[in-house]
Protein backbone atom coordinates (compact mmCIF):
# COMPACT_ATOMS: atom_id res chain seq x y z
CA UNK A 1 0.00 0.00 0.00
CA UNK A 2 1.78 3.13 -1.39
CA UNK A 3 1.40 6.12 1.29
CA UNK A 4 -1.04 9.04 0.53
CA UNK A 5 0.00 12.72 -0.19
CA UNK A 6 -2.20 13.37 2.53
CA UNK A 7 -0.37 11.75 5.13
CA UNK A 8 3.06 13.09 4.17
CA UNK A 9 1.40 16.54 4.08
CA UNK A 10 0.18 16.13 7.56
CA UNK A 11 3.55 14.51 8.69
CA UNK A 12 5.25 17.73 7.53
CA UNK A 13 2.94 19.79 9.46
CA UNK A 14 3.22 17.97 12.45
CA UNK A 15 7.05 18.29 12.18
CA UNK A 16 7.64 21.71 11.37
CA UNK A 17 9.10 23.08 14.20
CA UNK A 18 12.12 20.66 13.95
CA UNK A 19 13.44 22.59 11.01
CA UNK A 20 13.48 22.70 7.83
CA UNK A 21 11.36 19.73 7.07
CA UNK A 22 10.69 18.15 3.35
CA UNK A 23 9.64 14.99 1.48
CA UNK A 24 11.23 13.58 -1.71
CA UNK A 25 9.19 10.76 -3.11
CA UNK A 26 11.40 7.53 -3.42
CA UNK A 27 10.32 4.21 -4.84
CA UNK A 28 6.19 5.00 -5.04
CA UNK A 29 7.17 6.28 -0.95
CA UNK A 30 8.78 9.06 0.58
CA UNK A 31 12.15 10.13 2.11
CA UNK A 32 11.95 12.98 4.89
CA UNK A 33 14.67 15.73 5.20
CA UNK A 34 15.70 17.95 7.95
CA UNK A 35 17.56 20.63 7.13
CA UNK A 36 19.24 18.82 4.18
CA UNK A 37 19.86 15.59 6.00
CA UNK A 38 17.84 12.33 5.36
CA UNK A 39 16.25 11.36 8.99
CA UNK A 40 13.30 9.14 8.02
CA UNK A 41 10.80 7.72 5.42
CA UNK A 42 7.23 7.22 5.17
CA UNK A 43 5.89 3.95 3.78
CA UNK A 44 2.52 2.63 4.24
CA UNK A 45 1.47 5.69 5.82
CA UNK A 46 3.44 5.23 8.86
CA UNK A 47 6.47 7.24 9.98
CA UNK A 48 9.88 5.48 10.02
CA UNK A 49 12.77 8.08 11.51
CA UNK A 50 16.62 6.66 11.14
CA UNK A 51 17.54 5.28 14.62
CA UNK A 52 20.53 6.75 16.76
CA UNK A 53 22.67 6.26 19.63
CA UNK A 54 20.73 9.73 21.14
CA UNK A 55 17.30 8.59 19.52
CA UNK A 56 17.34 5.69 21.88
CA UNK A 57 18.49 7.64 25.38
CA UNK A 58 15.34 10.21 24.01
CA UNK A 59 12.95 7.31 23.58
CA UNK A 60 14.22 4.21 25.17
CA UNK A 61 10.98 2.06 24.90
CA UNK A 62 10.24 3.45 21.48
CA UNK A 63 9.10 0.87 19.45
CA UNK A 64 11.02 -0.53 15.64
CA UNK A 65 10.49 -1.87 13.12
CA UNK A 66 11.63 -2.04 9.16
CA UNK A 67 10.29 0.36 6.91
CA UNK A 68 9.99 -2.03 4.20
CA UNK A 69 11.24 -5.61 3.28
CA UNK A 70 15.02 -6.11 4.05
CA UNK A 71 15.56 -2.99 5.13
CA UNK A 72 16.97 -2.05 9.03
CA UNK A 73 14.90 -1.37 11.75
CA UNK A 74 13.88 1.81 12.95
CA UNK A 75 11.92 3.61 14.72
CA UNK A 76 8.10 3.12 13.99
CA UNK A 77 5.69 5.98 15.26
CA UNK A 78 2.44 4.93 15.57
CA UNK A 79 -0.46 7.50 15.29
CA UNK A 80 -0.68 8.50 18.54
CA UNK A 81 3.13 9.14 18.89
CA UNK A 82 2.39 11.21 15.63
CA UNK A 83 -0.08 13.35 17.22
CA UNK A 84 2.21 14.93 19.82
CA UNK A 85 3.82 17.27 17.44
CA UNK A 86 6.32 18.51 20.22
CA UNK A 87 7.63 15.00 20.95
CA UNK A 88 8.01 13.91 17.40
CA UNK A 89 9.42 17.36 16.49
CA UNK A 90 12.35 16.87 18.91
CA UNK A 91 12.97 13.23 17.94
CA UNK A 92 13.75 14.30 14.85
CA UNK A 93 15.83 17.39 16.28
CA UNK A 94 17.51 15.17 18.20
CA UNK A 95 18.19 12.76 14.92
CA UNK A 96 19.38 15.66 12.64
CA UNK A 97 21.56 16.87 15.10
CA UNK A 98 23.23 13.46 15.37
CA UNK A 99 23.52 12.17 11.94
CA UNK A 100 26.60 13.29 9.93
CA UNK A 101 26.35 15.66 7.13
CA UNK A 102 25.49 14.84 3.91
CA UNK A 103 28.58 14.12 1.40
CA UNK A 104 28.64 17.11 -1.07
CA UNK A 105 27.55 15.51 -4.58
CA UNK A 106 30.03 15.14 -7.30
CA UNK A 107 30.00 17.48 -10.57
CA UNK A 108 29.28 15.84 -13.30
CA UNK A 109 31.97 15.90 -15.87
CA UNK A 110 31.42 16.66 -19.24
CA UNK A 111 31.27 14.68 -22.19
CA UNK A 112 33.97 14.73 -24.71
Amino acid sequence: MATSQSTVDYILDQLSSAGEVSARKMFGEFGLYCDGKFVASVCDDTLFIKPTKQGHAFAPDQKMGPPYDGAKDQFKISGDQLEDADWVSELVRITTAALPAPKPKKKKQPKG
